[in-house]
């Protein structure tokens, strides 16, 4: 497959099936699409080991939840939360006695980064009161704990370190893991919501891997949930070259096909070096994708709640 990055899996099923000219059909991936009503709906399995070497992810179930209207549309955006509040649910079954840790990854004062401290701002946190206060609590919300681990850079400490020890104290039955990804389309930026199974490695968007949290490394489901903030800038002049050859005969000669995006790589890395690309909305970007992830996750968590309930809770 082409050495183009994302963190998306339905942009890796799409090169890979565009490499073997078998889309759907790769061997060990099974795909389901459908459109509910405006939000579309794409669930990848990777099945097996073969399966993962093709795709180059973990055996497990990739969701993707596309909104083309998300930023501007309260239909579009109340359709997110509940089409992402249903993909939770179908990964875990949640009732009033669930209790999950929602962890927030990245950086709060690198908006790109943001998106994890953002929706913890958000969220419905009811641990405490489910604990000391059930008077004033019903069944319609189960137990919630958040958490802002920060970063390596600023902590010093690894942040599945930090994860593992809060998990080991308070003993959740679920994680829930959001984080910012990568994209290989400025498109995707602000529509396209993707829920895992499989966990997820902090800081893999910019190519800056650490130790992945998942259900091997902390002995509990992780569901981790993502929306790509940033877009590879070889990724970006290689699509505008791909345009340009298809507008001017003689500039396939200019490149090998396989080695096309190599040669821009190397290029953009002498003169401006490893560089990952954001719209200028970035800010509105972030404010609605983590509103949008918030309130799926609230939605999931508390099952009896409506869209409405929760809208008037977090405003």
């Amino acid at each position: 497959m082409d050495k183009i990055r994302t963190d998306l899996a339905i942009e890796a099923h799409e090169m890979c099936s565009k490499e073997k000219a078998e889309e759907n059909h790769l061997e060990g991936i099974d795909v389901n699409e459908y459109n509910d009503d405006g939000v579309y709906v794409t669930v990848i399995t990777v099945k097996n080991k073969k399966g993962a070497e093709i795709l180059g992810k973990p055996v497990g179930k990739y969701i993707t939840v596309e909104a083309p209207q998300l930023k501007y549309s309260a239909e579009a955006y109340e359709k997110a939360c509940i089409a992402i509040s249903q993909q939770i649910r179908g990964l875990y079954n949640i009732n009033e006695n669930t209790k999950t840790l929602v962890v927030g990854l990245g950086n709060k004062f690198i908006t790109p980064d943001a998106l994890g401290p953002q929706v913890i701002s958000r969220l419905m946190v009811t641990n405490h009161v489910k604990t000391h206060m059930k008077d004033y609590i019903d069944d319609s919300y189960s137990s919630v704990c958040a958490l802002i681990p920060g970063v390596l850079g600023t902590t010093g400490i690894e942040t599945g370190d930090i994860i593992k020890g809060v998990v080991d104290k308070i003993s959740p039955e679920l994680v829930i893991a959001v984080d910012a990804l990568a994209s290989r389309s400025i498109d995707r930026i602000s529509t396209t919501i993707q829920i895992s199974d499989t966990g997820i490695n902090p800081g893999s968007g910019v190519e800056n891997k650490r130790e992945g949290i998942n259900e091997n490394t902390l002995g509990l489901p992780v569901i981790a949930i993502g929306v790509p903030t940033v877009v590879d800038a070889a990724t970006i002049a290689s699509d505008c070259i791909d345009m340009a050859m298809e507008e001017r005969e003689g500039l396939h000669e200019c490149f090998d096909g396989a080695d096309k995006h190599d040669i821009i790589y190397r290029a953009l890395a002498r003169n401006v070096g490893n560089m990952m690309v954001t719209p200028k909305d970035i800010d509105l970007v972030i404010e609605r994708a983590s509103k949008t992830v918030a309130n799926g996750i609230n939605l999931a968590l508390h099952r009896d709640l409506t869209f409405e309930d929760i809208e008037s809770y977090v405003g």
